[in-house]
């Protein structure tokens, strides 16, 4: 067929551009004032709302809607913001569907939630859109803390320690600071460069210097930080990505799926990001759905999704599953890798079938593939780091690691889920006591 979507090998430009743009446009398109006043009058504003329970940031979701519901946005925005400095980005990638409005108590006598990610973007957006920083620094305390990642946990405890009257200099590895929101998100969620967008606005307290492409344990060490600051936050995240385990897997073709949705967030245009005809992807969590779906939209023919448990147990959300399946996905599980198998470059990939108890059970599965993506995992970088605890940064309930003067939180550090709002909610914790810690 004369449709280039079918053509074989890894190429760029399967798709005419108003089909690109249709296809990378925003998922969930932002409420107009109509819709947010008739969503907010939904809510009961419950006193002991199960809500706010559930979110990992304790933002007082009956408090911000009852504002939006009075017509007073920028309120409900101040509302969220002073518990969630990225409730911007939260409201877009969020698995509201599994927190918040899972807890919602519509949902648990209609069936239908109160759309609390929808009303919170709305709030956010409209106070973000005018420039306006709802906070301002406290004195100065002449103390300085270093803060390594610019990601969700980094720049959140920046910002928690600026407004404190901190003076504040973060390093991140990369050219761009906003770490996996800049990096690790699906184009189609964050469309129009909106995490630059929030952490040009978000150092409008002031107090804050970001240095890039400087790395821990290459350009800095912390050591140096340790005698440079008063206090150190680690929140850089985990930079290295799980192996297969399978024969061939160094063939051509096999790519970390971090990369390609890194590579698609960056470029000035998708239609110059390659994609094979047969993609294969192999985890179960957001970044295998992430990259799977913009597989299928850049033009790729087939897609599939290989997981090696069942679907209740995969870490993408139900909602992230289906998207997956409405997009042409297609998701087997129960699968583990067994071979990479081609001249030079991958041309297929072969599966075990395998039991609960992760036991082969006999059965194969051969699919054909030009391109692999691992999304099974991503493991910590660093030497020289606090002592571990199952491969991330050892920390207690307040974000303190072995070393004196040292906290951690996001991705790197034990604790909660691997979500933006977790990180977000360990960055402004560990502040906190970073606070108390250098006043005494």
């Amino acid at each position: 067929m004369a449709d280039k979507v079918f053509e074989a090998g890894v190429q760029a430009g399967r798709l005419d551009s108003p089909t690109y743009e249709t296809h990378f446009a925003d998922l969930h398109p932002p409420l107009d004032t109509h819709e947010a006043i008739v969503a907010a009058d939904r809510c009961y504003f419950c006193h002991d709302a199960p809500c706010i329970t559930a979110c990992p940031t304790d933002i007082d979701i009956p408090l911000f809607i009852r504002q939006i519901a009075t017509g007073t946005p920028d309120a409900a925005a101040k509302t969220i913001l002073s518990q969630n400095i990225m409730g911007g980005m939260c409201a877009r990638v969020c698995p509201t569907e599994q927190l918040c409005e899972q807890a919602c108590v519509r949902e648990m006598a209609e069936g239908k939630p109160v759309l609390i990610g929808q009303l919170q973007r709305y709030a956010t957006d409209h106070l973000q859109e005018q420039g306006v920083h709802p906070f301002t620094r406290a004195a100065a305390t002449g103390k300085r803390v270093a803060v390594v990642g610019a990601g969700p946990a980094g720049l959140s405890a920046a910002h928690r320690l600026a407004m404190l009257g901190h003076d504040v200099v973060v390093y991140d590895a990369r050219s761009k600071a906003g770490g996996l929101n800049e990096y690790g998100i699906a184009t189609y969620k964050t469309p129009d460069d909106f995490a630059q967008g929030e952490v040009d606005w978000l150092l409008k307290i002031g107090g804050i210097t970001i240095e890039t492409g400087r790395t821990l344990g290459t350009d800095v060490t912390l050591e140096e930080l340790k005698s440079d600051f008063d206090a150190v936050f680690l929140g850089m995240g985990l930079g290295g990505v799980n192996a297969l385990g399978a024969d061939g897997e160094d063939k051509d073709g096999v790519l970390d799926a971090v990369d390609f949705i890194a590579d698609l967030r960056q470029a000035s245009d998708v239609a110059k990001v390659p994609v094979g005809r047969d993609v294969v992807v192999i985890g179960g969590g957001m970044t295998a759905v992430d990259a799977a779906v913009q597989a299928k939209l850049l033009g790729a023919l087939n897609v599939t999704l290989v997981y090696r448990r069942g679907r209740d147990r995969m870490n993408a959300s139900p909602f992230e599953q289906d998207l997956a399946a409405s997009k042409g996905v297609r998701i087997v599980t129960h699968a583990t890798p067994k071979a990479v198998i081609g001249n030079g470059a991958v041309r297929e990939i072969e599966f075990d079938y395998v039991g609960d108890d992760m036991t082969p059970t006999g059965q194969t599965l051969r699919l054909a593939a030009d391109q692999v993506f691992k999304a099974i995992g991503q493991t910590l970088e660093g030497a020289n780091l606090p002592a571990l605890e199952n491969r991330k940064i050892k920390v207690d309930g307040a974000g303190r690691t072995s070393v004196q003067g040292v906290w951690a939180g996001g991705d790197c550090a034990s604790g909660g889920d691997d979500l933006t709002v977790t990180a977000v909610a360990e960055g402004r914790d560990a502040a906190m006591d970073i606070h108390a810690a250098l006043i005494g």
